[in-house]
């Protein structure tokens, strides 16, 4: 029997074995940094389930892709189904009425704010997706990593060895010295506790340097983000984006003012130029790379779309046909 070799443990990966598994295939998985963990960028996702939000400044097929990833996600780990609040200062109500204009899927709310999130603040305006989701992305990385296990798939804590065939790579960044238009694009972002405010939704705030999005942990802790910023660095914060990131979050609720911060996390996002994922066969290799900001919303397309070639030689739409 075939035996299929997934290379690397993150969102992409842990997706594309989850859906070759489902399908009958045999897989093994090799990522010499482990389980799922801190080292990989999918552990500092915000998990939002957001393809009407995300359609403001992507391209359709993460609005179409995305949409079905909700249920998806729903078959492997908890998903909350509370939507998405999306609201502007006064002095930013241009910017509100600028998304609008560039998504759907949304209704406008103004005295409804208070019901949907009493302990939001001095907004008057907003947008409320009511079909949109999240999940706890680490909670997510390890119920697949769980499933596989449970599945009988192997995980080796190795460097996959060359010449291997039937390889599906998922690399991330690490996989640039083949993909050479892949770029990395850095996210930054905070987990804070604050008991003191109580939110049940992902809540995005329209700023015009910088839009911030805070998503609902659970016991009060909240994960804070996120910057996208053309760099390569991805060391430690820089000091404008904390300033900036907690300036929001104040702006929100006053009390995040006195909210504990727990992590600071730094990530490169691996993208094309387009920022939309690509699936490249070279060799006997897959390489399935480029989900950009959108690991969550499009793992499961991406996954698909992997074994379907992998298993069926069709062709998806994500598969790059000028380079494969």
């Amino acid at each position: 029997m075939t035996v299929y070799s997934v290379i690397g443990a993150g969102v992409a990966g842990l997706a594309v074995a989850t859906e070759l598994v489902a399908r009958g295939a045999e897989v093994q998985i090799f990522d010499p940094s482990g389980p799922p963990g801190p080292h990989g960028c999918s552990w500092w996702a915000g998990g939002m389930l957001a393809p009407w939000c995300e359609y403001e400044n992507a391209e359709e097929p993460v609005l179409r892709l995305g949409q079905e990833a909700i249920s998806w996600w729903a078959q492997h780990t908890e998903v909350t189904h509370r939507g998405t609040l999306v609201v502007a200062n006064r002095r930013d109500l241009p910017d509100l009425r600028r998304f609008s204009r560039r998504t759907e899927g949304f209704r406008a709310v103004s005295t409804e704010i208070a019901d949907l999130e009493p302990e939001l603040h001095g907004f008057s305006k907003g947008l409320f997706f009511e079909q949109e989701a999240h999940l706890d992305p680490r909670k997510a990385l390890m119920d697949l990593y769980k499933g596989l296990k449970d599945n009988g798939v192997p995980f080796h804590k190795t460097l996959a060895p060359p010449q291997l065939k039937h390889a599906i790579d998922c690399r991330g960044l690490h996989a640039r010295e083949t993909l050479h238009d892949l770029r990395g694009v850095k996210g930054e972002m905070l987990v804070i506790r604050c008991p003191d405010v109580t939110l049940i939704r992902p809540v995005r705030l329209l700023h015009p340097r910088m839009p911030l999005y805070i998503v609902p942990r659970g016991d009060g802790i909240y994960m804070l983000g996120a910057t996208m910023i053309e760099s390569e660095d991805s060391s430690r914060i820089t000091a404008r984006s904390m300033l900036e990131l907690l300036s929001a979050a104040y702006a929100l609720n006053p009390a995040f003012g006195e909210a504990e911060v727990l992590e600071i996390g730094v990530d490169l996002r691996p993208a094309f130029p387009d920022n939309l994922p690509r699936i490249r066969r070279l060799g006997h290799t897959i390489y399935a790379n480029g989900l950009y900001r959108h690991g969550y919303l499009l793992a499961p397309a991406l996954a698909r779309g992997v074994a379907d070639l992998a298993l069926h030689n069709t062709h998806s739409e994500m598969v790059d046909e000028d380079r494969a």
